[in-house]
């Protein structure tokens, strides 16, 4: 059985924050219908090179990057904008127990597609938006964009080199992270959300905003500032509040160390030679350590630089102090631990071949994850879900076809 077997989900989302959330509900086992302009699409199938290729290795035009977010759900083209577009797409929302948008605030009552209007006909119904800055508020109007939310919310100012350092200067992460985790918190709130209807009978809307996610997410940064009074800066890969915790360098290139206690940086310490600098008052303690990091850090530097990074990897791992490697994507996949924890999974795709991507990393010792399909190609399943869920037949989504209403129909 699937965990979220039962659960229909319509998904009028695009780009990354939206999609993210409903392919971990499809992970779940939720049925997703993706609803995507005729022609068109998701605005990510164009978002490339790189592109899919088919199993002949011809360019299929299905974007990398569309690929990433919307695995296991089925593609419906229907065109919104024109009023029988709108009365199928709230025909899909009067039996489905999920809807998720990304539309500018306002921009789906034109269309009679808000939560007002279609809890009006699914009282049930949770309705998730996603904004970049919210229902309200002085920015409720503006378009949100990853990176420009990142500025905005804070994350660039503590990412990057400080100001003075080699490339130094504000940087953003090398991810569209502030989409990920707001499609990771819509994916909690829907389910939440979901348990308040099953005891109600109540849907509700959820209000989620990428600069809320943002702000949520600074974490220690934001508390370092709240609790201390201490704006933080950009330290590179350096921790604001562990030392010795960066990437260092060694004979041969770079690797990341990560002290968090006493007794690692204790071990570390006779590792490089050095077992002095533990019982060294201004070194002890982690906070003093923090104190003294301008003098602790360049010291540590030097000896470390004596030898390449796998020597003082395998020296460490001996010791039990925390180090890794700093490895490129491609050293990722061929990661023994990677490797053995199955993270790549290749899935069918319509037009022939395979997608190579990448698993849930939740595994549920009862329930475990089921992957049927890679992301649906544009209208793929149009005739199908309106045949199954709306009972039109082959002769009415032809009308709706030569209108120009819905594609996919062959």
């Amino acid at each position: 059985m699937k965990l979220l077997e039962g659960i229909r989900v319509l998904d009028l989302s695009r780009i990354l924050a939206g999609p993210w959330a409903t392919q971990v509900l499809a992970d779940f086992g939720a049925e997703v219908i993706k609803v995507e302009r005729p022609g068109v699409g998701d605005d990510t199938r164009g978002w490339g090179p790189p592109f899919l290729k088919d199993a002949e290795g011809n360019d299929t035009g299905e974007s990398a990057y569309y690929l990433c977010a919307n695995r296991g759900k089925r593609s419906v083209a229907i065109d919104f904008t024109r009023p029988q577009g709108q009365a199928l797409i709230r025909a899909l929302a009067a039996r489905c127990q999920v809807l998720v948008e990304n539309y500018k605030v306002g921009g789906l009552a034109k269309y009679g597609l808000d939560h007002a209007s279609l809890r009006a006909i699914n009282p049930a119904l949770v309705y998730c938006s996603i904004t970049g800055y919210g229902q309200d508020g002085p920015y409720a109007h503006r378009a949100g964009y990853d990176a420009a939310i990142q500025a905005v919310g804070g994350l660039m100012s503590v990412t990057g080199e400080p100001d003075g350092a080699p490339g130094g200067g504000p940087q953003k992460v090398g991810v569209a992270a502030t989409d990920l985790m707001t499609g990771m918190y819509a994916a909690s709130a829907i389910l939440a959300a979901l348990r308040h209807a099953e005891r109600t009978g109540q849907g509700q809307q959820i209000d989620l905003a990428l600069l809320d996610t943002q702000v949520a997410w600074l974490a220690n940064q934001a508390s370092n500032w709240l609790v201390g009074g201490v704006v933080p800066e950009r330290q590179g890969t350096a921790h604001p509040n562990i030392v010795p915790y960066q990437v260092m360098p060694a004979a041969d290139g770079h690797f990341m160390l990560a002290v968090g206690n006493d007794a690692q940086f204790a071990r570390l310490c006779d590792v490089i030679g050095e077992p002095q600098l533990a019982a060294d008052a201004r070194y002890a303690t982690n906070a003093a350590r923090v104190a003294h990091r301008a003098e602790l850090v360049p010291l540590l530097q030097r000896r470390l630089r004596a030898r390449p990074a796998a020597e003082w990897l395998a020296a460490l791992e001996q010791a039990v102090v925390p180090a890794s490697p700093v490895n490129r994507i491609d050293q990722v996949f061929d990661d023994a631990q990677v490797r053995a924890r199955g993270l790549r999974v290749d899935l069918p795709h319509a037009t022939g071949g395979t997608v190579p991507g990448v698993r849930n990393p939740l595994r549920f010792s009862a329930t475990p994850l089921q992957y049927q399909q890679a992301a649906p190609v544009l209208g793929q399943h149009t005739a199908q879900v309106l045949g199954e869920m709306l009972s039109l037949d082959a002769d009415r989504l032809r009308e709706l076809q030569a209108a120009g209403v819905i594609d996919g129909c062959g």
